[in-house]
Order: structure tokens, then C-alpha cells, then sequence
């Protein structure tokens, strides 16, 4: 049986590195791994969305709508657009930030600011990954925190290449 985990994020906060860390991890943990990614307009602030899956034995990195394990997002918005893809009992980890989108920066839309506190179908786990971040140094760094509450919740231990924040990594995981 795969474990499957949707990272979603803005273009810019680390959603494929940090899925490429995680996935080198499992990987030596003995699993098998399968990855794959969408950039949309990332460049440009869009949505980039990555899907793992790890297990025993993994034929494909497909995540369909009600089949994720995990949401993991960078960013609020993200989250709420994600949650078709998470399955019932599944659990969505959010960094609080709120990024606005041009629609919402020029009045055509409105930011969910409260999708969170009025929900009560999903399991969400709310970290301030980038205020987190920025006390210990480096607010860009709030990717490898989210790494960290990650890990933790599937129970493992990744060893952070040293060009990354081990600071960073303990916190997240002290965060959950």
C-alpha cells in the first residue's frame, strides 16, 4: 500500500526541493519512490504542485482526487485548492501565509482568509513555517521547517544536506 503526499505552493517557496528531499530520504529509508511535478506559471507566482507516493513497490506517482494521504502546502490558498485530492481521513499540513493572487490584489476575487477556522470536514495542522523561519535567520527557509513537521508526522528521520537549515528542520518538527 503507497502513501501518497500533494506539496502545493507558489512559484518561488521550495515545493519541488523540499519534495526531492523528502523523496531522497525514503528513498534511503529502503522505499520505493515515485515523484512528479507541475510547474503552471511559477515563474510568474502561479501554482506549482508536486505528487509522491512511496511504499513497498510504487508503479506511479499519480495522485487522484480523494487519494491523497497528505496535502502539504506552503501557502493557505493552495491548501484549500488541493483538498479535492485529499482522502477522507486524510490530513493537510498549511503554512499560515496568505500570498494574494492578482485577481485578489486588483478586487476581482477574495482571499479565503477563514476556509481553515470554518471548516469541519478536514483534519488541518496549521504551522507559521515562514515566521519560524525568519526567527531563526532566514524567512526562505520556511520549506525545510515544513519539511520538518512533515517528517514527523510520517514518523522519520531526514538527514538535511548541509547547505540547508538543521535549525529549520528541528523547529518544524517541534511545531506539530
Amino acid at each position: 500500500m503507497a502513501t501518497g503526499i500533494l506539496f502545493t505552493g507558489v512559484g518561488g517557496q521550495g515545493t519541488i526541493l523540499t519534495t526531492r528531499l523528502l523523496s531522497n530520504a525514503l528513498a534511503e529509508l529502503g522505499y520505493d519512490v515515485k515523484m512528479s511535478e507541475i510547474h503552471g506559471m511559477a515563474q510568474r507566482g502561479g501554482t506549482v504542485n508536486t505528487q509522491l507516493r512511496y511504499g513497498e513497490r510504487v508503479y506511479a506517482p499519480n495522485i487522484g482526487e480523494g487519494e491523497a494521504d497528505f496535502v502539504v502546502a506552503f501557502e493557505k490558498a493552495e491548501a484549500l485548492r488541493a483538498l479535492p485530492y485529499l482522502k477522507r481521513g486524510g490530513t493537510v499540513l498549511t503554512d499560515e501565509r496568505e500570498i494574494y493572487s492578482m485577481p485578489v490584489l486588483l478586487g476581482q476575487a477574495a482571499y479565503p482568509h477563514n476556509w481553515i477556522a470554518d471548516n469541519r470536514e478536514y483534519n488541518v495542522t496549521v504551522i507559521p513555517a515562514q515566521e519560524i523561519a525568519g526567527k531563526l535567520g532566514n524567512a526562505r527557509d520556511a520549506n525545510i521547517v515544513m519539511l520538518g513537521a512533515v517528517a514527523k508526522l510520517l514518523k522519520i528521520e531526514i538527514n538535511i544536506p548541509a547547505r540547508f537549515s538543521v535549525k529549520a528542520y528541528e523547529a518544524g518538527k517541534e511545531a506539530v
